[in-house]
Formats: C-alpha cells, structure tokens, sequence
C-alpha cells in the first residue's frame, strides 16, 4: 500500500465552526492525505459571534509542540507544510524557524504560506509585527502562497486593479527561485462580469507566467474560506494534480462549501453537503 501524502498544517483552531485547521483538517484526510495540525491559537469560535474565549497559544507551549513534532520525525515524512493564520510575531517567528529547519532536514517540502493578514472591508486585522514575519521570514520560504488582493497589496506595495499589476507586486515579494503566488478572490479591470479571479503567477515574465481561473462571484463573506481553498489546493496537489486543476477543484469545493452555509445561514464555511464529500472521495480516489 502506498503511503499518503502528509502535510503539516500550522494554524488556527476553533471549538466551533470551520476556520484555520479546523477547516483544513478533515477535507486533507477525506481526500487522502494524512494531516499533523498545530495549532497557532485555540479559541470557542471565530469573532463573528459576541462572545470570543481562548487565547493564542503560550510561546513556549507552541515551542514545545514544535519540539514534539521535530523528535517525531514529522519533517522527514512530510510532501508539504501549510501555514495559516497567526496572532503573534513570536509565534510567526517559531513557526519560520521551525520551517526552515524541515527544509534542511527535507529538501522536497512544499511549503504553502497562506497570509492569513486582512482583507478589503475589515482591513489588516494582525499586528504589524506578524506582518513583518511574514514578509520577511515566511514568505523567503514559500513555494506557494495564497494572498488576497489586500494582502496582496499590503505586503507586496503595489496596488491591484490590472493583470500587470499582479506580475509587479509578485517581484515585490521576497520569494524563493521558482515561487508562485496564487492571488485569490481578484476582481480586475478585466475580469468576467460577476466572477472572482484565481491568478497563478510564476517566476516566466510575460503571459506564460500566468494562468487565469474565474469563478462565480458569491456574494457572502464567510469564515474559513481562505483556509478551506489553500487546504483544497495542497489536497488536489497531494492527490497528483496539476497547480492550475488543483486552483479550479478548490474553488470549485470551496463554491460548494460557501453555497451549503448560506443556505443554512451559517457564518462560516460549511463541509457536510452531499457534493462536498463527493468531490473530496473523487479525489482521494485517484492514484497517485
């Protein structure tokens, strides 16, 4: 039997809901992949509701976790490293370190840097020092990473409103050789009317560098649905899939995932409906 991929996922959990790794988890594992989550931050739920309990993990508990990971052998075996959301510049910090570690320890990681910083309407809403990790620490180590326009533009000093303009703000990161940033949810100058754009962008200058993914726009602004498509994107990844199929399985999953919460009226996403689950055991189906 051959084993599945495993990935290593640092980020958010909540007690309730669908965010961060408890939006991550169980899609990665129903689509085959065997999944290690450490969690940045535990909280009830996300701050949608009018209560909020938990905290961000303690630096030295998050240190220990990170420990207990390394005697376990876990950067050896992992394809691919995710991280998400997280509220502290140490705890940013630790995870850098940590990652560039399993780097020197197993050069074939894929690391996708989701930076989990803002967004249009509610804004930048980390520190300014996570920002700084980020930009500085987490991003140098990324193969892949999954901004919004807005954090996009924050991170990278230029703003969006053209295909170029994507290409210009790409070279305003500090990536590794061979980076590719898939710029999500991007409404350009030239998008199809009433559909949001997935943007894969390389390191090849000109139009062979990019490739364009619409999607219908649905007007809903739910928890976990950055952490949901950058989880379905490794998922399609893992199972053999191209970068361009993995954008479009994920934003079509993700479709299905943000259809199912309104329909319930839920602030989240939601991972339960009939043609989620099929679309994941699709998946898992394929042999690698």
């Amino acid at each position: 039997m051959q084993t599945p991929p495993f990935v290593i996922s640092i980020q958010s959990q909540v007690v309730f809901g669908h965010v961060g790794n408890s939006a991550a988890l169980f899609p990665l594992c129903a689509a085959g992949l065997e999944v290690a989550a450490i969690p940045t931050v535990v909280f009830s739920n996300t701050p949608d509701y009018p209560s909020l309990r938990g905290r961000a993990l303690p630096e030295d508990f998050f240190a220990d976790l990170l420990l207990g990971a390394m005697e376990r052998g876990l950067p050896e075996r992992a394809d691919y490293i995710v991280t998400g959301y997280i509220g502290s510049a140490a705890i940013a910090h630790l995870a850098a370190e940590f990652i560039a570690k399993a780097r020197e320890i197993n050069p074939r990681l894929v690391y996708l840097c989701d930076p989990v910083i803002g967004d249009a309407g509610p804004g930048r809403y980390v520190p300014e020092a996570v920002v700084a990790v980020i930009r500085d620490e987490l991003l140098p180590l990324a193969d892949l990473t999954t901004p919004n326009p807005f954090e996009l533009s924050l991170l990278s000093g230029q703003k969006i409103a053209r295909l170029e303009d994507l290409a210009l703000a790409r070279a305003g990161l500090n990536l590794r050789p061979g980076a590719r940033v898939i710029a999500t949810g991007c409404v350009l100058e030239d998008s199809p009317a009433g559909c949001l754009e997935s943007v894969v962008i390389g390191p090849e200058p000109g139009p062979d560098g990019v490739s364009r993914h619409p999607a219908p726009h649905l007007p809903l602004a739910l928890s976990g649905t950055g952490d949901l498509f950058a989880a379905l994107i490794i998922a399609g990844l893992g199972r053999g899939r191209s970068l361009s199929e993995a954008v479009v399985f994920a934003q079509k999953l993700t479709g299905v995932a943000m259809g199912e919460a309104a329909a319930l009226g839920r602030q989240e996403v939601m991972l339960s409906s009939a043609e989620f689950l099929a679309g994941l055991a699709e998946l898992a189906a394929i042999r690698r």
